[in-house]
């Protein structure tokens, strides 16, 4: 079944008895770890224990097609729901959790975790309309979402944060949950007992994730950069960086110079469109904006927009590489800037 995002939640916390099966797929990676060790520790506790948990690669499930099978029909030595978490998982996997479901067995509970999953792929199917399975999407934070995990993680630690350093970790953790999980420790040592984050700080903390962030990428092709959009994309994806999440941020980027350049052909001033954006813009951010907007006319934004959905569509229904995918489209609109 579909699993609607408010009953996500509720779910990790007390998983239904009658669901056998949980898969989490997406381009936020760091959240599709997150969520399998949550639900993973609904089943079986904090504890490792050796009889209740196991973990497969989808390879190894591959090799032996009857073993997900019976593993899920396995019961606990001592007592209780087993969990199972299969790691890696694609298409490939389909036949085997199929077989699994159709048999019965004990009330066993395969965690499945996966990396972006199209629409049409065979598991995300199979997981979104069997009764006894759920598929659970997780996708990159936008930087609203960011803010907000950035704020709740500090207020647990009882530290403050300044508005513009929050600003800037928005703009500059961009890419996954676990990205900003572990930028925000770092934080809260780096904060000690001052109890507050400014604009310094965080700058002082995550000036390497913003290094490697996904704004570089975007920005530079944006600005008609070809070479410091090619070197930040070998970097992204050298680091494990989705590149569907690299073409989600480039069209919120996109997207949003094209809201501004409509209000500015609207009759509004460029500087007060860009102080109107929610959320805000960086303030070191804003001024590069400022000069993208000189370059681009607004047809050419749509251009662009329409351009990074397809590759996204393409990434998902094709056969090709999706990184190859991802630095074509984002080479080829820097390609466009240069055109002024």
């Amino acid at each position: 079944m579909k699993l609607p995002a408010a009953r996500i939640d509720s779910f990790l916390r007390r998983p239904d008895d009658g669901v056998r099966a949980a898969l989490f797929y997406g381009g936020d990676a760091g959240l599709v770890r997150e969520r399998a060790a949550q639900l993973l520790r609904s089943v079986v506790g904090d504890g490792d224990d050796p009889f209740r948990t196991a973990t497969f690669s989808a390879q190894e499930i591959g090799k032996d097609g009857a073993r997900l099978a019976d593993e899920m029909a396995a019961q606990s030595l001592l007592g209780g729901r087993r969990a199972l978490r299969v790691r890696g998982a694609g298409d490939g996997l389909t036949a085997a959790l199929k077989a699994a479901l159709d048999q019965p067995g004990a009330d066993n509970l395969a965690i499945i975790e996966a990396d972006e999953l199209a629409p049409r792929s065979s598991l995300r199917k199979l997981c979104e309309t069997a009764s006894d399975a759920v598929a659970i999407p997780c996708y990159p934070p936008d930087s609203d979402a960011i803010a907000r995990l950035v704020r709740d993680l500090l207020a647990e630690a009882k530290i403050a944060i300044d508005r513009d350093a929050e600003d800037y970790l928005a703009s500059a953790l961009a890419g996954d949950r676990g990205l900003v999980r572990r930028e925000v420790e770092k934080l809260i040592a780096y904060a000690g007992d001052r109890g507050r984050v400014d604009l310094a700080a965080a700058e002082a903390s995550a000036g390497d994730s913003a290094e490697r962030t996904l704004d570089d990428a975007v920005l530079a092709a944006a600005d008609g950069n070809l070479r410091d959009a090619d070197r930040a994309l070998e970097k992204l994806f050298a680091e494990g960086m989705s590149p569907v999440a690299v073409l989600r941020a480039a069209q919120r980027h996109f997207g949003r110079l094209h809201l501004v350049a409509s209000r500015v052909a609207a009759g509004d001033d460029p500087d007060t469109a860009l102080s109107a954006l929610r959320p805000p813009v960086f303030f070191r951010t804003k001024p590069r904006m400022r000069r993208q907007l000189d370059r681009w006319r607004h047809d050419r934004l749509a251009d662009a927009l329409e351009r990074l959905v397809d590759t996204e569509a393409e990434c998902k229904r094709t056969g090709m590489p999706a990184n190859v995918l991802c630095s074509r489209a984002l080479l080829q609109i820097a390609n466009l800037a240069r055109r002024r």
